[in-house]
């Protein structure tokens, strides 16, 4: 195999290289595409094939421009102020309950994972907002970074996901069926996060203190009745996601519009609580282009490492490697489970899904799980599986990036050590969660298939 795959494996060999260097991700993976295609000794002519790759399978794909408006969406809510709002009357309506203030942590994450999207603005949203209250309360700093940190990551499995939209693209598959999808496992995710939080401060009630005990002062600024806060607070989100999911499952609008009216809806509602301004808009439209512009690049730099990589065989090194194993269907989903979780250690998700996806995918399509798991209803739960999989990306060490964020928003205040062992509890909770999505394909498919 060294012989016949030998380029392939020292490709492999030089991304994980630089990637431990530092060096910026996107001129990493078309570097090593171009560089090896001349080591190779590929023609020149097949270079162009990359180029009409770029043009027609990314830049020129329509799906894509959901990104920058879902992007535009997620910081242009997280700049109106709705998610303060909405922790400080939930933290009202928790306040009695032993852990309470973390459940509202958790499900504030699920209400702006499913407004948003965006992990990097949620996990510091989530942190600015809920770590100075939670450590003055006198909450274990281990229960405090980590639900931050779990919450801020639901974004990237609750639709609307730019990675779902990603996946769609790359898979030739449904993003509306993938958002149908991924909704009940979000869900389950956020509910065994509260069971957590909940048995954990009844079992050590030192690690949740209740606000009488711990110290913190309450918050007066609310003044409302709390039924008529909770409903003032939640109206706008809720309308929001109701308008951009419910037009994508009823069919009305497609991804990219539904996120067009998502863009939209996002600055009514900042202009109604009177947050939108010049200043606003240009500070998130900067940051909108950035983080497009980040993923658009690292997609550009994929598609030419995947392109050359499976010229020079990579792909059917695999294929050969997996399909050697002589595990049945389960066995061999199980392997691909393992390698993709181990590659989140090292890899960022987009990486993972242009890269390993595309050279997953030929095998996953010949599997044969019977039932009710054919055709493209494999691809969907497949992806799905991934997508689990690859939210743990952001939480495990070295390169978990909602732990960078986090760490980021601290200022030297605690230690990443701390930082590391606190999300111990939350990656065993979405590895369970993974585990119940494999045992019960019915928890993806169930939603897509009442409108099948």
């Amino acid at each position: 195999m060294l012989d016949e795959y030998g380029l392939a494996i020292a490709m492999v060999l030089a991304l994980l290289v630089g990637i431990f260097s530092g060096y910026p991700v996107a001129f990493l993976l078309g570097g090593l595409g171009i560089l090896f295609a001349f080591i190779g000794d590929i023609p020149l002519p097949f270079l162009g094939t990359v180029s009409s790759r770029i043009f027609g399978g990314v830049i020129e794909n329509w799906l894509l421009i959901a990104i920058p408006l879902f992007v535009f969406m997620g910081l242009m809510l997280e700049r109106s102020g709705v998610a303060r709002n909405l922790l400080l009357t939930l933290q009202r309506l928790f306040g009695n309950v032993r852990g309470g203030l973390a459940v509202s942590v958790a499900l504030l994450g699920v209400v702006m994972a499913a407004s948003t999207g965006i992990i990097g603005a949620s996990v510091v949203m989530l942190g600015l907002l809920a770590l100075p209250v939670m450590l003055k309360q006198g909450y274990k700093p281990e229960m405090a970074y980590g639900v931050v940190a779990a919450s801020g990551t639901l974004g990237i499995l609750i639709p609307p996901s730019i990675m779902l939209v990603l996946m769609g693209s790359i898979m030739q598959i449904s993003v509306g069926a993938l958002f149908k999808a991924a909704l009940v496992p979000g869900l389950m995710l956020g509910v065994l996060y509260t069971l957590y939080l909940l048995l954990a401060a009844w079992f050590r009630p030192d690690w949740a203190p209740l606000a009488s005990e711990g110290g913190a002062a309450e918050d007066t600024e609310q003044q409302a009745p709390l039924a008529v806060a909770l409903l003032r607070d939640l109206l706008g989100p809720v309308v929001l996601i109701v308008a951009v999911l419910g037009s994508i499952m009823a069919g009305i609008a497609t991804p990219t519009e539904a996120a067009a009216i998502g863009a939209a809806g996002a600055m009514l509602l900042a202009l109604f609580l009177r947050q939108l301004n010049v200043a606003a808009l240009r500070d998130v439209c900067r940051s909108t282009s950035k983080t497009s512009a980040m993923i658009l690049f690292v997609v550009v730099g994929a598609t030419c490492f995947s392109v050359v990589f499976k010229r020079l065989g990579g792909a059917d090194m695999i294929e050969e490697m997996i399909t050697g194993t002589g595990l049945g269907p389960y066995g061999l989903l199980l392997l691909l489970m393992g390698l993709i979780f181990l590659l989140g250690f090292f890899l960022e998700w987009i990486e993972i899904s242009f890269v390993i996806l595309p050279l997953l995918l030929p095998v996953v399509s010949e599997l044969d799980f019977g039932g009710v798991l054919q055709g493209d209803t494999v691809l969907v739960w497949f992806a799905i599986l991934v997508a689990i999989n690859l939210q743990t990306s952001f939480l495990t060490p070295p390169f978990g990036y909602a732990l960078f964020y986090l760490k980021g928003i601290t200022n030297g205040s605690v230690g990443i050590g701390t930082i590391y062992k606190s999300i111990i509890p939350f990656v065993l909770l979405q590895l369970a969660g993974l585990t119940l999505c494999i045992l019960f394909p019915s928890i993806v498919l169930w939603l897509p298939g009442l409108s099948g």
